[in-house]
């Protein structure tokens, strides 16, 4: 196979010409500029540094339109995925065709400059059907285009000054003109990619080994390490498990390289756009799992994608990609075998052992053994460190509802039973010490409703990941923010949502303070419940109405929860409640 570089022009210039870079980079100082989402940010450096050869930047209009209805750029190219640049209405209002743009990573620095070549409105919904197939927002990247894109999107070729700053796991991450040149070293002129998005066990390794051999050719493990799907496995731990796999293939035929690439779970349409990414990474096969980019399924309970769907398009597609695809058949340990074999290999009436990644988590957070015909030693190693039993773990609770509901009350009692069952730190983040303490700079518009939860959903985060216990009591009236709050805190630790479903008529008798009637009175702006919405939980784990029974009970229905979910020791004996006198 003849390594053949993809466009990469901006890295090649970057690394070429220093003095021409260092005149954009003056440039890009006197321009407006834009703040790059992590999101964004992803996409950048795979367009930097060629991995999303041929584009030279982000999509123009007649572009996207191309690529939305037919997965196709306007000369015809295949490429499924809309690789757009978002930005505020007023931003966008400021600039005219031709006009410059820098644009920075989120932490600061200068990464390119943009030339406006096209600017029009966000159409989320056309968007959603046309790429994904479905408008319902239970689907993450759908959810992300109707929740946390902005109103306009910019599209024009970009310059490069620097590339994004990795620091964890630097070795580990290549351009395709880096990774080229380490097959080019290696002897390597074969190399099948694979892309694992969980950790990888016995089964995943026995599946690439048989690509390997039917192929002839070396593996590239690739996982992308941009964002997944929410609840997906931390990348740090993910990335830990990869490495220690390696060890378990013949020696120099395997090696560990990192994608930056944002997935959009977009099921046939990712599978193809990966087949395209690792051709430019200099890979002569890719394998593509059954299911390959999918996510499960919809509000309805049906898959967003068929199963068989992804491993028919890219094989449809396999000449034009110029990548061959290996549609691979899952790997299943046979007992009587003790080994495992391609499931269209098992004998009639063989016994055939199998972990669900469900039942892996459980075995996990249980602290249960998981036998070593299933994964290696070292790799349930870091995922015990990563991942503790139930009882060491961190949590969040967050209750949610209507001014005077009793959140804070029940807040409080079960501040008071938690320190008394177990020995994690246990915080409490009640709304109004938030918006006294940490969100004092704040109002009330939807905007800053939104900041205040994301905020709280950061620190109540880092709590969780370090096994320490928070309790949250907050209005937070609006589900989509919830819903993000609940994916973030989902990475580290258990979230239960409490819905302190109270009615109105009730939470007013309680406004000791008169803010019910002020609101009423037209005196109070935006106040939750009379003239600002307050969006019911649909899936709270746990719903109370503290008209019917008292704060203590229900703080004791929460313990009691948190017992089943073995989150604490709901049995264990009271230290402090009954001292001797």
């Amino acid at each position: 196979m003849e390594l053949v570089a993809p466009h990469g022009g901006f890295l090649k210039e970057m690394l070429a010409n220093e003095k021409k870079v260092e005149g954009l980079r003056e440039e890009a100082l006197a321009l407006p500029s834009w703040d790059l989402t992590p999101y964004q940010a992803w996409d950048i450096e795979l367009l930097l540094n060629g991995a999303f050869s041929p584009l030279d930047g982000f999509l123009t209009k007649k572009e996207y339109d191309s690529v939305c209805e037919r997965m196709r750029l306007q000369d015809g190219t295949l490429w499924p995925m809309p690789i757009t640049l978002d930005v505020s209405e007023s931003l966008a209002e400021s600039l005219s065709e031709g006009d410059r743009i820098a644009l920075r990573h989120p932490e600061g620095m200068m990464l390119a400059v943009l030339t406006v070549r096209s600017a029009w409105r966000v159409e989320c919904e056309r968007e959603a059907q046309t790429v994904f197939g479905t408008t319902d927002d239970a689907h993450p990247a759908v959810f992300h285009l109707f929740h946390h894109t902005h109103s306009v999107y910019l599209g024009g070729p970009i310059e490069g000054i620097s590339l994004p700053p990795h620091y964890m796991f630097k070795h580990l991450y290549h351009t395709p003109t880096e990774l080229r040149a380490q097959f080019i070293t290696r002897g390597w002129s074969r190399i099948v990619a694979f892309q694992p998005r969980s950790p990888m066990h016995r089964a995943d390794v026995e599946l690439t080994k048989q690509g390997m051999e039917k192929v002839k050719a070396n593996l590239l493990i690739n996982p992308t390490v941009g964002m997944t799907k929410p609840g997906d496995i931390d990348y740090f731990a993910r990335v830990r498990c990869y490495h220690a796999v390696l060890k378990h293939y013949p020696a120099k035929t395997a090696m560990l390289s990192l994608l930056p690439l944002t997935m959009r779970l977009g099921g046939p349409r990712e599978a193809i756009w990966h087949a395209i990414i690792r051709k430019n990474y200099g890979c002569s096969h890719f394998i593509a799992e059954r299911d390959h980019a999918a996510l499960g399924n919809d509000r309805n309970g049906k898959p967003f994608y068929d199963p068989d769907a992804a491993q028919k398009i890219v094989k449809d597609h396999e000449m034009e990609l110029g990548v061959s695809i290996l549609g691979l058949e899952e790997m299943v340990y046979v007992k009587d075998q003790a080994r495992y074999v391609p499931r269209s290999k098992v004998p009639q009436n063989a016994r055939i052992l199998s972990i669900s990644g469900t039942e892996l988590q459980r075995r996990l957070h249980e602290g249960l053994g998981i036998p070593e015909w299933f994964s290696y030693p070292e790799v349930i190693a870091e995922l015990r460190h990563w991942y503790p039993p139930r009882l060491s773990q961190g949590f969040t609770i967050f209750l949610t509802g209507l001014p005077g509901s009793g959140k804070s009350t029940i807040a409080n009692a079960l501040l008071a039973k938690l320190m008394d069952v177990t020995s994690r730190p246990v915080t409490l983040l009640d709304g109004d010490w938030v918006r006294k303490n940490l969100s004092s700079d704040l109002g009330f518009s939807r905007e800053h409703r939104d900041l205040n939860i994301r905020r709280i959903g950061l620190l109540a985060g880092e709590i969780t990941k370090h096994h320490g216990i928070t309790i949250c009591a907050l209005i937070a009236p609006y589900r989509d923010m919830r819903r993000e709050v609940r994916d973030l805190i989902g990475q580290y630790g258990c979230f239960v949502e409490i819905y302190v479903s109270t009615p109105l008529e009730v939470c007013e008798q309680r406004d000791h303070k008169g803010l019910y009637a002020k609101a009423r009175a037209g005196l109070i702006r935006e106040f939750t419940g009379i003239s600002d919405p307050y969006e019911a939980p649909e899936n709270a784990e746990i719903v109370i109405d503290t008209s019917k029974i008292s704060a203590d009970e229900a703080a004791e229905r929460v313990i009691m929860h948190l017992g089943r979910e073995g989150l604490v020791n709901s049995e264990r004996p009271a230290r402090y409640w009954h001292l001797p006198e």
